[in-house]
């Protein structure tokens, strides 16, 4: 295969060259790279660069991208896997390339993943995860990082198919990342649960065409209990604005506190915190020391996560001011109007128009409204 290099980070390694005519030009190689992935993976490395697990496996590795900049970068012990022969290949050039001393194998992952453990197991396929769960979450000793690019199905856009793979019910509405990212934690936390493990989310986010998950491994079935008590839905009115919350293994009837209609269940999904406060800020403090190409992008990103208030939904203030026919002020304004009234509220990392917040919606349309 002809191959170029690239630089991320402080690591230099080959891939297949791409040809740029091509609608989606990272699937039309012979190994994958997707060059916008660059957030994702700096993100990881600095993460690991806090967390140092005593192993790190990619189980998915395509050109290696990220488990070589892991290896390079962090020195932690790493194994990158995959089955396709090419990319084994390229893999080991570039582990030799690079003197690294990583372990590269060309395993069905499932297989690979349920014979061995690992400190930190990462997934990142194409496509959905779903079908890599259940062994990773026997692999992975203390961290669990998954990556999902199937984000129509997750949050609601292609319906069955989202029901099929992560045995949920999402729904497409105007908060449809965070049931996408919520729809994907839920589902991982019931794979593993059943093992008489928990899990506690440290890093989780919704960027442009994907979610990820950073997720430390709690074990015994206390911690298993106290993850399923986070499972619940999210109970949404069909004719108006209006949602709650329930934690539950299944939803109760409710009735829409404004127009009396029926809520529709949302779920299940993860409820509550998606991020760990004291992570992001080490992250924070170890970002200068870290070469990371979208460094003021991750810097943002985490910033606006401790910042966000851990409701499992949010108002996009720019549908309720198009329903009110107004013109409403910035979102700066309205966010430090409702907190003047003694409310909680705040941004959401993944949409520029995203407001989380506990005040009542007939409060939050007055405020817009500038009333």
């Amino acid at each position: 295969m002809d191959v170029i290099e690239v630089i991320e980070g402080k690591t230099r390694f080959f891939v297949p060259e791409q040809d740029p005519c091509l609608q989606f030009p990272p699937g039309g190689g012979p190994v994958f790279y997707n060059p916008r992935m660059e957030l994702n993976r700096d993100s990881t490395v600095l993460l690991l660069s806090t967390l140092r697990p005593g192993s790190y496996l990619d189980a998915m590795g395509a050109s290696g991208a990220r488990g070589l900049r892991v290896a390079y970068e962090v020195g932690i012990p790493v194994t990158i896997n995959d089955r396709n022969p090419g990319a084994v290949g390229l893999i080991r050039e570039n582990v030799r390339a690079l003197g690294l001393t990583a372990e590269v194998t060309g395993e069905d992952a499932n297989a690979l993943m349920s014979s061995r453990r690992f400190g930190a197991v990462d997934l990142d396929p194409f496509g959905t995860p779903a079908p890599f769960i259940d062994s990773a979450a026997r692999s992975a000793r203390d961290y669990l990082f998954v990556t999902a690019t199937d984000t129509a199905p997750l949050c609601g856009a292609h319906l069955k198919a989202g029901m099929r793979r992560y045995f949920s019910r999402p729904r497409n509405t105007e908060y449809h990342a965070e049931i996408g990212l919520r729809t994907l934690l839920g589902f991982v936390v019931r794979e593993v649960i059943k093992y008489d493990r928990g899990i506690e989310p440290i890093f989780c986010y919704a960027h442009e065409h994907f979610h990820r998950l950073h997720l430390a491994i709690r074990g015994g079935a206390a911690a298993a209990d106290r993850t399923l008590a986070r499972i619940g839905y999210i109970m949404q009115c069909s004719h108006c604005l209006y949602r709650s919350e329930q934690t539950g293994m299944l939803p109760e009837p409710e009735v829409c506190a404004l127009c009396g209609a029926d809520l529709v269940p949302v779920g299940p999904l993860w409820m509550g915190r998606i991020n760990n406060d004291a992570t992001l800020g080490r992250m924070q403090e170890a970002l200068p020391d870290v070469a990371a190409g979208t460094a003021p992008r991750i810097l943002r990103l985490l910033d606006t996560c401790r910042r966000e208030l851990e409701i499992s939904s949010h108002y996009d203030y720019h549908v309720i001011a198009k329903e009110m026919r107004v013109s409403p002020a910035g979102i700066g304004i309205v966010i430090k109007e409702l907190e003047d009234l003694g409310y909680r509220a705040s941004r959401a990392h993944y949409s520029g128009t995203a407001i989380k917040t506990d005040a009542p919606l007939p409060v939050l349309r007055e405020v817009i409204s500038g009333g």
